[in-house]
């Protein structure tokens, strides 16, 4: 049985090829958080070809997860905190390799967390005052959140930050299923399944380096386009149809009746095209109908398939792997048995 009464967390940091920022990134991790019994590192070795894991080791790192090659921000992610899960993690803090966010604001951020006031915290990077984005790359960063909070219904000024707290509970509840980056997905999934989400203020660390993410602004908005669309019409794939199909049977309608105007009045010879106009755009909202209906019922199966898919979480969750280490070092004389650290590799 799980030991309610310790409270784990997991600071996971993916990496790809982050040996000089990383120990940036450790040395400045609080050791003890008021709250917090546990505090765990995993780094997520997103196909490194350089001496990232050897650094990792020297600095203490025990957990890891690695990629024989590199396989995206939001696998990264998503292995990280299957990894955290099943190790017992009560919550899970991501953090970047590059030295981007602040590691001593953690405490802060897992604080809502613990307070019970929110199952997800963003660290708001403040965009507007990063001297390193360009005006128009900040407007972009201001015009992509709103369009994820009118998806999500939140409102969290930075969308895009990757410096999270998530709690155990929400984690449980998001499926991530975009191969880009997990950030604007988990917010429009955290709105539309009622987590409690928040943000805190932080400042950024200078730049060490270029996003590895995308070669350039105009990729990483055709990207995000891509990923917000995709976790929109998860959840309200209705809303397009159902505005579809007004739009086309008013739109189809004035031609039928400018049609029966001039067929009343005995001039209906000539306005054919009428006729065939409201025909095609009356079909066209019947379809949209349809596709209405199927897009209902499609809903409604994968919300008992994720219903479904968070109960087989909670039961494959529910023994954590350390508890079952600490049961085995409790017969190991050996203290420095490999069963106080771990290396999972995909």
């Amino acid at each position: 049985m799980r030991n309610k009464q310790l409270m784990r967390l997991f600071i996971q940091i993916p990496c790809l090829n982050e040996e000089e920022t990383l120990p940036l990134v450790l040395q400045k991790i609080p050791e003890h958080i008021p709250g917090v019994d546990s505090i765990e590192l995993l780094i997520i070795d997103d196909g490194c070809s350089d001496r990232t894991v050897e650094v990792a080791r020297r600095l203490g790192v025990r957990h890891f997860v690695r990629h024989t090659k590199s396989m995206g921000l939001a696998r990264a992610f998503r292995d990280g905190v299957d990894y955290a899960l099943k190790h017992g993690s009560d919550i899970v803090v991501n953090t970047d390799g590059d030295n981007q966010y602040p590691s001593e604001k953690i405490a802060d951020l897992v604080g809502p967390i613990l307070r019970e006031q929110a199952d997800i915290v963003v660290g708001d990077r403040q965009t507007s005052d990063i001297n390193e984005f360009s005006p128009f790359k900040k407007a972009m960063q201001r015009f992509g959140s709103w369009v994820v909070n009118q998806a999500a219904g939140t409102n969290i000024p930075d969308a895009a930050s990757g410096f999270r707290a998530y709690s155990r509970n929400a984690l449980l509840q998001l499926n991530i299923v975009t191969e880009f980056s997990y950030c604007m997905e988990t917010i429009i999934q955290a709105g539309n399944k009622n987590i409690a989400i928040t943000s805190i203020a932080i400042s950024t660390n200078p730049k060490t380096r270029e996003s590895r993410l995308f070669t350039n602004i105009f990729e990483h908005m055709a990207k995000s386009s891509g990923a917000i669309i995709r976790s929109f019409l998860m959840f309200k794939a209705q809303v397009v149809f159902i505005w579809s199909t007004l739009i086309f049977g008013a739109l189809g309608m004035i031609p039928f009746i400018r049609y029966l105007y001039f067929l009343i009045g005995g001039r209906s010879s000539g306005h054919i095209q009428s006729l065939l106009a409201g025909t095609t755009l009356l079909v066209c909202s019947i379809i949209s109908l349809a596709l209405l209906i199927i897009s209902e019922v499609q809903r409604i199966q994968r919300k008992l398939l994720e219903d479904q898919l968070q109960r087989t979480k909670e039961i494959m969750y529910s023994t954590p792997l350390n508890d079952m280490w600490i049961s085995r070092q409790s017969r190991e004389a050996d203290s420095d048995s490999p069963a106080k650290g771990s290396d999972k590799t995909l």
